[in-house]
């Protein structure tokens, strides 16, 4: 089989990658402050910002092909820790372009929708960046950097994921279903609108952006929906009675990091290439189905 070597595969995406490839792939995964034993993956624990340790790991690994998942991709803490960001979000993903251009090899980078400004959605591939926080500047600059160094790689622009996860980084709805269960107050913008994707449709489209795409590509979901509206849809499919959802503006909450108001993508040409996502509806019920089977599955996953 070929190597693929996934960088991050204790983080929510890198995780779910992983476990979609296994078998078909020989996996190579990198981990950092998050150790993982995933079955048939071979986790090698390394700092990706320390170009000799990565030039050392393409040496030793020879991978087939890259996809590079892992990021530091909490907007607070890019905001509040620039350097750190810039030296994870776009000097490492630099670098590893500069290695899979040196073998030819594919390489698919996750990027993100907070490119955007949020004021004229949904955006297309096409349309100029603008990014309000620190995240998505870094985020941009390692885009364009990338395909100046790179131009055969793919740069897959990913809207809000959701679903479960492994021991490392959750889902942002693992913690909602965790404090819905409970009874606790969630707060949530009624004025921020995004294209969510469940996890493993977004890693299916990066799987199919290896072999498919160069250049950028957008992998969001079919439907825009508001952080309110997506709790009480929620609430609604895993009936959460006893869920309190408070309905709040961007304003009302202070943050380190700006938050565009619609990031919402158009994602046409992912689906014209075979992505196939589930509306957020239905991929709710497939996630509290398997909720359901195994019930561990919040806190194991």
């Amino acid at each position: 089989m070929k190597k693929l070597l996934i960088t991050g595969v204790s983080g929510f995406l890198g995780w779910n990658i992983a476990k979609l490839t296994r078998g078909e792939w020989h996996v190579f995964g990198t981990v950092y402050s998050h150790p993982v034993r995933i079955p048939d993956v071979n986790a090698i624990r390394m700092d990706l910002t320390n170009y000799h340790e990565l030039k050392q790991l393409f040496g030793d690994v020879r991978p087939d092909a890259v996809v590079h998942a892992a990021a530091a991709s909490d907007p607070n803490f890019c905001q509040l820790n620039q350097a750190a960001s810039f030296r994870i979000n776009v000097e490492a993903s630099v670098n590893i372009s500069y290695l899979c251009a040196d073998s030819t090899i594919p390489y698919v980078f996750t990027s993100t929708d907070l490119v955007f400004d949020g004021l004229k959605p949904p955006y297309r591939e096409t349309d100029p960046v603008g990014p309000v926080s620190v995240y998505g500047e870094h985020k941009a600059q390692a885009e364009e950097r990338i395909l100046t160094s790179y131009p055969k790689a793919a740069v897959c622009r990913l809207a809000l994921m959701f679903g479960l996860s492994g021991s490392g980084r959750k889902s942002f709805i693992q913690p909602m279903i965790t404090a819905m269960e409970k009874g606790k107050e969630l707060s949530l913008f009624v004025d921020e609108f995004r294209t969510p994707i469940g996890v493993r449709s977004a890693a299916k489209g990066l799987l199919l952006a290896l072999n498919e795409v160069t250049g950028v590509i957008h992998l969001g979901g079919v439907d825009r929906i508001s952080r309110y509206d997506f709790g009480k849809l929620m609430q609604r499919i895993f009936t959460f009675e006893n869920a309190k959802i408070t309905p709040c503006k961007q304003n009302d909450i202070r943050m380190a990091a700006p938050r565009p108001p619609d990031v919402s993508l158009d994602s046409s040409k992912a689906f014209a290439l075979g992505v196939k996502p589930l509306s957020v509806a239905k991929e709710l019920q497939h996630i509290r189905a398997e909720l359901q089977n195994v019930p561990s599955a919040l806190e194991n996953r």
